[in-house]
């Protein structure tokens, strides 16, 4: 319906983390009180953070399974990354990063991994300290990649790019949901507290590189190909996939890690075949239309 509408008004609609060709210097804020602030605050920030995510979010029983939950789903922030890659163009060039976007996100000072609570009672003490020192208003102000959010009881990942059709954001949806009810039903998938140790070295590896990154283990201090860790990682959290019949999702994404390939290498394919950036967003439509 939404393909339907826009056509009739000669627009095409596409995913992609960034837009290949357009210069954030040109875009205008929104017309609103928090837009307004966000760009008094934040400056040309604001206007460069033209930039598409698709976030997730997992309901959860209780603030201390939030916060269990946030903190052992960011040891699979590279995962999200490489499967959901597409960004790799921005202001008409080829960035070599596979996401592009999360490098505007981590320019705002509240960016990149939640800090380590111990339950809701200490997230909430962290938080009013934030609040007394005037740092932040309310939860929007955090642009963690992982976060709790409390007035939906759920637990929201923002580190995914917009992928190019629907049906990948299902199976990234689909893939979120069991990687939680593993965390939040088997107590031997707990957080490690030495995570934070790597966490920005394995984010940028992801970015950079997709599914040829390598991470660091922060239990073991073993490097390892972030493609193989996703196949792994979906095989032992199948069962809860296949419970809510999710089970061809995950099947399509340990595909995708195998062969090494996503949405960011199919755009950089397109590019080298049709050799320009108006014919690689034509394509995104279609994939968006098609896909």
């Amino acid at each position: 319906m939404l393909v339907a509408a826009a056509a009739r008004l000669n627009l095409g609609i596409a995913g992609g983390g960034t837009h290949p060709f357009q210069k954030w210097s040109e875009r205008r804020i929104y017309d609103t009180p928090r837009f307004k602030h966000v760009s008094e605050l934040y400056g040309y920030l604001a206007k460069q953070f033209t930039v598409f995510g698709q976030h997730v979010h997992i309901g959860v029983r209780s603030g201390d399974e939030a916060v269990r939950l946030a903190q052992g789903l960011a040891r699979y922030t590279p995962h999200f990354i490489a499967l959901s890659a597409s960004s790799p163009f921005s202001l008409g060039v080829d960035t070599q990063f596979d996401s592009s976007r999360l490098n505007v996100v981590n320019a705002f000072p509240l960016a990149g991994i939640m800090p380590t609570v111990g339950d809701w009672q200490d997230f909430e003490h962290y938080f009013e300290a934030m609040r007394a020192y005037g740092i932040v208003e309310s939860m929007k102000d955090f642009y963690w990649d992982i976060r709790p959010k409390p007035e939906y009881g759920t637990v929201e990942i923002r580190v995914f790019d917009t992928p190019l059709a629907v049906g990948r954001a299902a199976q990234l949806a689909a893939y979120a949901q069991a990687l939680s009810a593993a965390l939040t039903e088997d107590r031997t998938w707990r957080p490690d507290a030495r995570l934070p140790l790597v966490y920005s070295y394995n984010r940028f590896q992801a970015c950079r590189f997709g599914f040829a990154a390598t991470l660091v283990d922060p239990a073991t201090q073993q490097h390892a190909a972030l493609a193989e860790e996703v196949v792994a990682t979906i095989g032992r959290v199948m069962p809860y996939a296949e419970r809510t019949g999710s089970g061809a999702a995950l099947v399509a994404l340990m595909e995708m890690a195998t062969a090494r390939t996503n949405d960011a290498r199919m755009l950089r394919e397109v590019l080298e075949k049709r050799g320009a950036l108006p014919d690689v967003v034509r394509f995104a439509c279609d994939q968006w239309r098609t896909g």
